[in-house]
């Protein structure tokens, strides 16, 4: 699977995992706070910072009907107005070119999940290098639509839909006039249990669909997200913010600066661990070798003298014969006069 080229990155299987910090509404309305969060994520070492790009009018109705209020006891926003909840989540259109500037002038990528059409014009505008359909708008074709007419590369989250639903987005995107998708396996809940992340699926979408697979992890911790490297995924991406105790509208499931940076070297220490099928032992352990044991003379053996448990030892170093040809060597002659702590080889049976 050839790589994608975002910037000055490539993401791809034979590349290190490509790092995601996700900003989302934890500026908590401060633009001031929003640059800082750039500037300590870029410290960490991410690839990459993404924001979203709505209003509350881009995305929903200013209503306070049933329909426009989340009713959900398990739900961090149970009985928030939705129109509200993302006016007050969102980040103002006007801030985007100097969040952008500020990211790109600290070596991080900077792009953004749009939520309507006119948002993905807005961000076109000031040459995003791709986009990312959050997987609430996977079945938003127009929108996706929209997005594959920009032929830049696109990064689709397929939390709660089916394949039918999968394969419809990335063929949307296709036909539209992109062939550099991203797929990330998500779970749709907030914060999410591990339980519920089925890794296992990302082999499975990396087959059936033919795209790279990434994870978009809500879990807590750093765990699933290396776990992820394991299964095949090229992206993680994970919410971020300065401290959790500051409040927030996603502060509860998103990771500090410590923990970021921490996913960051591990996911790279489990993407080098995966390797190659290898056996026989790398060859920085060939030298662990002596650390085996094998068949020493135990005293003096006098040429012509039969090898018995009498004579012979296994022990430590591993420089001898192996013990894998101790049935061999019992009852056969020496054909030497060999001392105790000589090393013997195949010659001598």
């Amino acid at each position: 699977m050839p790589p994608i080229k975002v910037g000055s990155r490539k993401i791809g299987p034979n590349e290190e995992p490509f790092i995601i910090a996700e900003m989302s509404g934890n500026h908590n309305g401060s633009k001031e706070r929003a640059i800082e969060i750039i500037k300590r994520a870029a410290q960490t070492g991410v690839d990459c910072l993404k924001f979203q790009t709505y209003t509350g009018d881009t995305i929903t109705l200013n209503s306070t009907k049933t329909d426009f209020v989340i009713n959900d006891e398990k739900s961090l926003w149970n009985g928030r107005q939705i129109h509200g909840l993302y006016d007050e989540a969102h980040t103002p259109w006007k801030w985007h070119e100097e969040l952008f500037q500020t990211a790109n002038d600290h070596g991080v990528i900077a792009f953004s999940s749009p939520f309507d059409e006119t948002a993905v014009d807005f961000l076109n505008d000031l040459g995003v290098p791709m986009f990312k359909v959050a997987s609430f708008e996977i079945t938003h074709l127009p929108l996706i639509r929209k997005i594959g007419q920009t032929g830049k590369p696109v990064i689709i989250s397929t939390g709660m839909a089916s394949m039918e639903e999968i394969e419809t987005a990335i063929q949307t995107a296709k036909e539209s006039g992109t062939d550099d998708i991203i797929i990330l396996k998500c779970t749709s809940q907030y914060p999410a249990n591990a339980s519920d992340a089925n890794l296992e699926t990302i082999a499975d979408m990396t087959e059936r669909f033919g795209v790279q697979v990434g994870l978009s992890d809500h879990t807590l911790g750093i765990g699933v997200g290396i776990a992820a490297i394991g299964y095949g995924a090229t992206v993680i991406e994970k919410h971020f913010t300065i401290d959790r105790a500051e409040g927030g509208v996603d502060s509860e499931f998103s990771m500090e600066p410590h923990e970021m940076k921490l996913l960051k070297e591990e996911t790279s220490r489990a993407w080098h661990a995966r390797g190659k099928v290898h056996y026989d032992g790398t060859e920085n352990e060939q030298k662990s070798k002596q650390f085996r044991q094998s068949i020493y003379p135990s005293r003096d053996i006098a040429e012509g003298e039969v090898f018995s448990a009498d004579n012979l030892k296994i022990c430590r170093p591993g420089l001898s014969l192996s013990p894998s040809s101790w049935d061999e060597l019992i009852g056969k002659r020496a054909k030497r006069a060999i001392e105790m702590g000589d090393r013997l080889n195949s010659d001598d049976l």
